[in-house]
């Protein structure tokens, strides 16, 4: 039995599904001209790619299944899906930065991930902290990238508001 990766069933699978979604969509994405030469239909290369990726993603898929190998397999689609945890974090982030601001959201956020990582001493949560201040003032201030202040800096007294604003 040769030695096979984990993740390899499941990417075989969620390619070939993939592609087998995209060569569905074909008909009303891409259009075929009456006379005209196929070489210069625009379709042309969509079809062929799609219809290559399906039929190639069918057969690594037939070649990968074998059900000795499926608990192995439904463990690695567990760390998969477990990693998207990250990818809430982010959409956590983007969504308070127009709510708490750029400052706010970046210290918060790198507190909770710190902590959700295993870091939580005292130390290592100050750290965190002070790194996304440094990040901030990196960015915002000496760089000056235009982010939007968050809605909460409404609620300052009108000099510290632009300052904030401006700066944070």
């Amino acid at each position: 039995m040769k030695n096979i990766k984990s993740g390899d069933l499941l990417f075989a699978l969620i390619f070939f599904m993939i592609s087998a979604f995209l060569i569905s969509q074909l008909p009303d994405q891409v259009k075929w001209f009456k006379n005209t030469k196929l070489t210069s239909q625009p379709a042309l290369w969509c079809s062929i790619g799609l219809i290559g990726m399906t039929a190639f993603g069918l057969i690594h898929l037939l070649l990968k299944v074998r059900l000795d190998d499926l608990s192995r397999e439904l463990k690695e689609g567990l760390i998969w899906i477990r990693s998207m945890e990250f990818a809430c974090w982010f959409l956590l982030y983007v969504v308070l930065v127009p709510y708490i601001g750029y400052l706010l959201a970046t210290c918060i956020v790198a507190f909770c991930l710190s902590y959700r990582v295993g870091y939580q001493n005292k130390q290592m949560l100050s750290y965190s902290v002070i790194t996304a201040l440094s990040i901030v003032l990196v960015f915002k201030t000496f760089l000056e990238v235009k982010i939007p202040g968050g809605i909460i800096y409404e609620y300052l007294p009108e000099t510290l508001r632009s300052f904030m604003i401006l700066n944070f």
